[in-house]
């Protein structure tokens, strides 16, 4: 079979120079759509321009132009991975948790690290979730994180231990306005909980202005590790759950078992890019 070939003046394209454009271009996409929103995008598109140049520049042979810019290109690759640490680490973090993410690879993962999934009972689940919207209709504030593979060891030392048993009444106690532990996220794993009053990442996208710190904290730890977080807005009282850095208002009680029960990958509709 003989090799596709354009002329096109000066250029000469075959069929692999077609395929890597269409790759490079996809990759360029899937880029733009990940930095979508972040502080990193104008750095992003002012990258994609030079790059364009240098290409166009070596395509007419402008040879000291070309240098210029394959110097700057390559000395200000070092200062990128600093700048885009955030994005490049949520890139990775999101590369990963869909690889590892399917029902053939879990399993084989978790039998391979010895690791065991711990799942919430139904009367857990029933407590956590009556707990989550009686504050709601208080009007008391609630950042509620449950992991899944990611050990979030780091997020728990940041607060106070706690190691009990998920139950309705300690729940509402700890998110207490009065309370000292209220101020802060509560952590839950293997079927108790484990810490409270910690400190979340805050992300560094724009989320609508709808939404205050609990989601932006909420947000910037499902971003950075592999777990779910349930949110309760104090001005509006709506139960959120987040997961992936997607937030998802919840409507009833139902739902939120659901999403819970889904291991962090919710079947029903969410606000995708937040």
């Amino acid at each position: 079979m003989s090799t596709l070939l354009i002329d096109i003046g000066f250029l000469h394209f075959n069929f692999a120079d077609v395929l890597d454009i269409l790759m490079v271009a996809a990759i360029i996409y899937m880029l733009f759509h990940w930095l979508k929103g972040s502080a990193a995008m104008n750095i992003f598109l002012a990258i994609v321009a030079l790059l364009l140049l240098r290409v166009l520049v070596g395509l007419l042979n402008m040879k000291m132009t070309s240098t210029i810019l394959g110097t700057l290109i390559d000395v200000g690759a070092i200062a990128l991975v600093v700048i885009f640490q955030p994005e490049i680490r949520r890139f990775l973090n999101n590369i990963g948790r869909r690889a590892m993410g399917s029902k053939v690879a879990r399993p084989l993962l978790d039998r391979i690290l010895g690791k065991r999934t711990e799942l919430m009972s139904a009367d857990e689940v029933d407590e956590l979730v009556q707990a989550c919207f009686e504050m709601g209709e208080q009007r008391t504030g609630a950042l509620i994180v449950i992991p899944h593979r990611s050990s979030l060891d780091e997020i728990v030392s940041t607060g106070d231990a706690v190691d009990a048993r998920i139950s309705k009444p300690l729940i509402e106690n700890i998110f207490f306005k009065n309370s000292p532990l209220h101020d802060g996220a509560m952590i839950l794993g293997q079927n108790r909980i484990v810490a409270a009053r910690c400190t979340l990442p805050i992300t560094d996208r724009s989320i609508p202005a709808r939404y205050g710190m609990r989601h932006k904290a909420a947000v910037g730890l499902s971003e950075r590790y592999d777990a779910s977080v349930i949110v309760v807005s104090e001005q509006t009282g709506i139960v959120s759950f987040v997961t992936e850095g997607k937030i998802t208002p919840v409507k009833n009680m139902n739902t939120l078992k659901l999403l819970i029960a889904n291991d962090g990958n919710p079947k029903t509709g969410s606000e995708a890019g937040v």
